[in-house]
């Protein structure tokens, strides 16, 4: 087996509790919930092997099974979906090349997202996992402020190094400019797309690893592979027109439906 996605879905969010049951208007008027149109982006992906839902919750369980998704039961004591992965791909006996956590708050991520971020990840033997970074249009980049103008924890931001190994991620939006840039005008900050690529032994390795200070602090589980060391490889990719946006909180539902009925996804 080569490549699997897993996607890590719990019901007890403290920001957004049952999230994944969400339910989003798509461009013909049908709703899916969040968990489904997750499941439907991983399915689109090129050269997958397996897609497997993974959660602690009978009703996510349920939902999923009735849209004809493989579940995995995996404990509640997971602290973030890399570990939930980690258990997910160690309940089944599993060992494939790459294993990608496709979080389930983007059903908006493109399939070439996923495939570009897999072809990253095997062409640097030195990394041991890989996660998508998106340059921001002024229009993102001002959305992303305005969040936080709000109080409301949004996208996450990254900057990196000259060989795209991650230096920090975070909730603020960095690098600070000083300037504002036109809707449509490239900007320097990068968004950082919740999915990553792992090796299976970094995967493995990672539940034994103590919470980290930093990853305490932003709430963000990659920070855990920084903090002990490890490198991220961060794989530029193209919205190629598309729009990209994650369900964080609930305002982010008209915000993401409006996008799939600009965009035309049902």
């Amino acid at each position: 087996m080569s490549v699997v996605i897993v996607i890590p879905a719990r019901f007890a969010s403290t920001r957004y509790p049952g999230k994944p049951l969400a339910m989003l208007r798509g461009a013909g008027g049908e709703s899916l919930s969040l968990i489904e149109r997750s499941w439907r982006a991983a399915k689109s992906v090129g050269g997958i092997d397996r897609v497997i839902v993974a959660t602690d919750d009978d009703r996510i369980r349920d939902a999923a099974t009735a849209f004809g998704a493989e579940v995995a039961m995996t404990a509640t004591s997971c602290r973030n979906g890399t570990e939930r992965c980690a258990e997910a791909i160690a309940n089944l006996g599993l060992l494939p090349e790459v294993v990608v956590n496709l979080q389930g708050d983007a059903p908006l991520t493109p399939s070439w997202f996923i495939e570009e971020l897999v072809a990253g990840l095997r062409a640097d033997p030195q990394a041991g996992l890989a996660t998508p970074v998106l340059q921001c249009s002024g229009r993102m980049r001002a959305d992303l402020l305005a969040d936080r103008a709000a109080g409301r924890v949004g996208g996450t931001t990254v900057v990196f190094g000259a060989q795209m190994q991650g230096l920090y991620f975070t909730k603020e939006v960095i690098p600070f400019t000083g300037r504002d840039y036109p809707a449509d005008a490239p900007t320097p900050v990068f968004h950082h797309v919740g999915v990553y690529a792992y090796r299976p032994q970094a995967l493995a390795a990672y539940p034994h690893w103590p919470e980290g200070r930093l990853e305490t602090l932003e709430g963000l589980e990659q920070l855990r592979f920084l903090e002990n060391g490890h490198r991220i490889l961060c794989v530029e990719v193209e919205a190629r027109g598309r729009q990209f946006w994650e369900l964080n909180n609930p305002e982010d539902i008209p915000r993401i439906e409006a996008m799939l009925a600009e965009m035309g996804e049902a």
